[in-house]
């Protein structure tokens, strides 16, 4: 055996160490040279037959600057698939793009005083270049970029098709203005109610601008969450579902007699709230509005202490998630309104945590069953009405209780005629006494909003309207798109730079030839990224959004990326391919089949205070962790000095902590197969990976175990690829069929990993076939020869996904292209089930249901022979010391029970 292996060794060129950098170079070059992963929607298997398609996407990346490593762990997840679905036969698309409009281009270009695309397309060429070391199966020739004009006119096109069919449409809206800066901001540039930049308390405005229609397709969009997105995780669905947040309840009417300063009814005297809770309406001591309310506006004319609060409430974000964080706080007009059952009197407040944009601006107070009318009504001491009893428990005012505000419980009380009801009986009594009152009526409303697309911002897509002195706002024609951005300006932090550009404002109105202006306004880059999936499939038509070429590979297949975009960009993407479909472009109503959510990276994080009060952090490699008795990290200090610092936890990997691991950093050290191989193996696609720099360590110790192996079988896989035929692996001796089934039962459980999307088993699979190839004790034949490149053949195509560089170096090393082709087209193993089943089996030998040995039969033994061999073998006469045999149990595959 060992003297084949020496004969032929200097025949090859295999180096006997692994070398990373070279690997992957050659392997990159190959793949380069011949366009590899350039896909067609024409290709065919080696029998002429059509394959069938598979469209795997990563969400595309904003162009920061370099990857980090939940970039490498996404694109590797991706890449995997794509290669062992190549591997399966499959015609496996995997693009690549670039969401490069938005606002972080134009704080660097404010910083470094260069134009945002200089800036945008300089990270693009360094990101590519890290995508390309990466070795992932991307073709390239279906790059877009978005803010590419080729591109975005079709974010255009389609706006203009909407602006056509009344799904978008002009308001005017709210929006926090910086005084100081001239800007819009948006609510993650507002810190504790000032500008980011500039400081100053920042100030809420209304301003036109553009929306588009999604909540017409509110129903549709909820529905298919409920039945039609199978392959989605349930989590996700859970947060479409509350984001879209569809409650039936009662929308009516407090009447009121307030008028305005020309003597007309405020509202038409009535204000409206809606509330799913009617069954509480008699339980109502206070009414809410917003600051932004006309009744809050009519009270503060007289009252200076309420306009100056209504100034503070304006200041900061808007978004509900800050309204629910933000301290519950209001103040008391002298406006009453009617409550619309009893006649009461109900006081009008002002509260900082209502919404404008929501509902009616306005809500009742029922502080008995809601948690926020609770604390607001222990806050300002205002009164505490009981309207639902349950049996059992005892009602306080001194601290809230879950089951105050459960809709399910209970029956009515303190509620005049509906004393007693249920709570569902109680809403259909209120809805029918209210509706007589011509006051209101049963209703669904939505949580979801019309999605507001105008941005006061430059680098985004233009909004293709002109502003004419007489027409209006004019639709830039068809023939004239795309609206091209000056790619030149630089912002200065004043305001948005097109609005003082006049080559880009002055134009002709389209209707009328006046003298105009152009839409300042730039679209949400959220738009840029709720179609770009769709032109990966038609690039290069200049002429169309998409073609049939979208027919061919749409719905995509599988979608992964972070859980942070399980709700907008997948909702928007949802609702823009509703449009294409409805305006006959694609012919599907749901783009994403099967979504996956990968896990982020975390890594320690270490800090103290410095001496001016902010936080300083640590690079993990700058400090020495000190444990605890239990092995528990309590704290660090740094190993240039010994100072102590503090042990923060783990935490997402981030720039801003000094936590962060540079992945081309890795690559040039270890290789990327390397920094693959880890990001695989230390956690399940789905979960968080925690960063170890021994786990990597670890992992580049596997493959050059990988290398040496394969190095020492090189003439024995060498010759045996060119056998002119497969053995009879029946001739085999014991340990060739051992090695065999061992084999084949790890590629059995690698076949269903692969299926379930379950990766770091894969690996964990594959470091168990090393295992098992290196324990081998073999015979020097030619059928163990063959059993050995069979084998190994079968290591390497499992592991090629996960680590394409390397294995397809010793591949082609070993000669296994010319027996089974290049290993990106190899066929994928099939698991021979006549290798799983062993000639001999080894049962449990038990004596008195006492494990007393073990006991070899041949595989399909009868239950007599079992028997048989069972009581003639030595262990049965030595405990049973004499003593007569009084049955024998026989469990198939597993043990023989001796009693006697």
């Amino acid at each position: 055996m060992y003297g084949l292996h020496q004969t032929l060794k200097t025949k090859n060129p295999m180096q006997e160490r692994y070398s990373p950098t070279a690997v992957e170079a050659a392997a990159q070059q190959n793949w380069g040279e011949r366009d590899a992963y350039r896909v067609s929607e024409t290709a065919v298997n080696a029998k002429g037959e059509p394959k069938p398609k598979f469209y795997a996407c990563s969400m595309l990346p904003y162009p920061s600057g370099k990857l980090h490593m939940g970039h490498v762990r996404n694109y590797t997840i991706n890449d995997m698939m794509a290669r062992q679905l190549r591997m399966r036969g499959y015609n496996v698309l995997m693009p690549m793009g670039w969401d490069a409009f938005g606002m972080p281009a134009e704080n660097a270009a404010i910083k470094s005083k260069v134009p945002p695309a200089k800036w945008t397309y300089d990270n693009i060429a360094y990101m590519k270049k890290q995508m390309l070391a990466m070795g992932l199966a991307i073709d390239w020739s279906r790059e877009m970029c978005a803010c590419d004009p080729k591109y975005y006119k079709w974010n255009q096109w389609l706006f203009l098709k909407m602006l056509e069919k009344g799904i978008a449409y002009r308001k005017t809206q709210i929006v926090n203005w910086d005084p100081v800066d001239q800007t819009v901001l948006a609510n993650e540039q507002v810190i504790d109610g000032r500008g980011w930049r500039s400081g100053a308390p920042v100030e809420k405005r209304e301003i036109p601008g553009y929306y588009l229609r999604i909540t017409d397709y509110a129903e549709e969009l909820l529905e298919q969450v409920h039945d039609g997105l199978p392959g989605w995780p349930e989590r996700v669905r859970l947060m479409q579902e509350n984001w879209i947040g569809k409650s039936s309840g009662v929308r009516f009417a407090f009447p009121h007699d307030i008028k305005d300063n020309n003597g007309a009814l405020i509202q038409d005297g009535r204000l409206y709230v809606f509330t799913t809770r009617a069954d509480t309406i008699m339980g109502v001591t206070f009414c809410a509005v917003a600051p932004e309310h006309p009744l809050a506006t009519h009270a503060a004319q007289s009252n200076p202490e309420l306009a100056a609060f209504i100034e503070t409430c304006k200041k900061g974000g808007t978004t509900e998630v800050e309204l629910a964080t933000r301290e519950k706080e209001g103040m008391r007009t002298s406006l009453q309104v009617t409550h619309p059952i009893t006649g009461e009197q109900i006081d009008i407040w002002v509260g900082n945590y209502v919404l404008m944009t929501y509902g009616d601006g306005a809500v009742m107070g029922v502080p008995a069953h809601d948690e926020r009318d609770f604390a607001f009504a222990k806050k300002y001491n205002l009164p505490i009405k009981d309207v639902v009893a349950v049996e059992g428990k005892t009602y306080s005012t001194d601290a809230w209780q879950e089951w105050y505000g459960d809709k399910q419980q209970g029956n009515t009380v303190n509620s005049g005629p509906y004393n007693g009801l249920t709570p569902a009986q109680t809403v259909d009594a209120v809805a029918a006494d209210l509706a007589a009152k011509g006051l209101g009526e049963k209703q669904t409303t939505w949580r979801l909003r019309d999605w507001g697309i105008s941005r006061q911002r430059y680098w985004g897509t233009p909004i293709p309207i002109i502003h004419c002195p007489d027409c209006g706002p004019v639709p830039v024609p068809e023939q004239d798109l795309p609206v091209i951005l000056p790619d030149d300006l630089i912002p200065d932090g004043s305001g948005n730079p097109l609005t003082k550009h006049e080559a880009f404002l002055s134009c002709k109105c389209p209707k009328c030839g006046t003298a105009a202006r152009r839409e300042t306004d730039t679209m949400d880059t959220f738009v840029d990224s709720s179609w770009y999936f769709m032109r990966y499939t038609s690039p290069g038509n200049d002429n169309a959004m998409v073609d049939e070429r979208n027919d061919y590979w749409m719905p995509m297949d599988q979608y992964i990326g972070g859980i942070e975009h399980a709700v907008l960009h997948l909702l928007y993407a949802r609702f823009w391919t509703r449009v294409m479909r409805d305006l006959g472009m694609v012919k599907f109503s749901e783009p994403f089949t099967r979504l996956l959510c990968q896990g982020m990276v975390l890594n320690h994080i270490y800090s103290r205070k410095n001496e001016k009060g902010g936080i300083e952090y640590f690079w993990p490699e700058e400090v020495e962790n000190v444990y605890d008795a239990k092995g528990a990290i309590v704290g660090a200090k740094l190993l240039k000095d010994g100072s102590a610092v503090q042990y923060g936890g783990i935490g997402t990997m981030s720039k801003s902590k000094n936590n962060g691991v540079d992945p081309q950093s890795l690559i040039d050290t270890m290789g990327a197969d390397t920094a693959r191989l880890f990001v695989m193996f230390a956690s399940p696609p789905e979960q968080t990976l925690e960063w170890s720099d021994s786990g990597v360590d670890g992992a580049n110790r596997y493959l050059r175990r990988v290398w040496s192996y394969s190095h020492s079988r090189l003439a024995i896989v060498q010759a045996a690829a060119q056998a002119p035929a497969a053995p009879d692996w029946s001739s085999a001796d014991e340990a060739t069929k051992t090695l065999r089934r061992e084999i084949h039962s790890l590629l059995k459980l690698a076949d269903y990993d692969y299926q379930r999307i379950q990766y770091n088993t894969v690996v964990s699979t594959c470091m168990k076939m090393l295992n098992t190839l290196e324990s081998a004790d073999l015979p020097d034949t030619p059928v163990a020869h063959q059993a050995i490149a069979d084998t190994l053949s079968i290591l390497l195509r499992v592991l090629y996904p996960v680590v394409p560089h390397i294995t397809w170096q010793i591949w082609n090393e070993l000669g296994l292209n010319g027996l089974y082709g290049d290993l990106l087209d190899a066929p994928w193993p099939e698991v021979d089930e006549a290798a799983l089943v062993a000639d001999e089996i080894e049962l449990m030998l038990q004596i008195n249901g006492k494990l007393r040995g073990a006991l070899k039969v041949a595989n399909g033994s009868s239950k007599a022979d079992i028997e048989q061999a069972a009581t003639a073998h030595d262990a049965t006469g030595r405990f049973l010391e004499g003593r007569p045999i009084k049955r024998v149990i026989v469990v198939p595959g597993k043990l023989v029970n001796i009693v006697g």
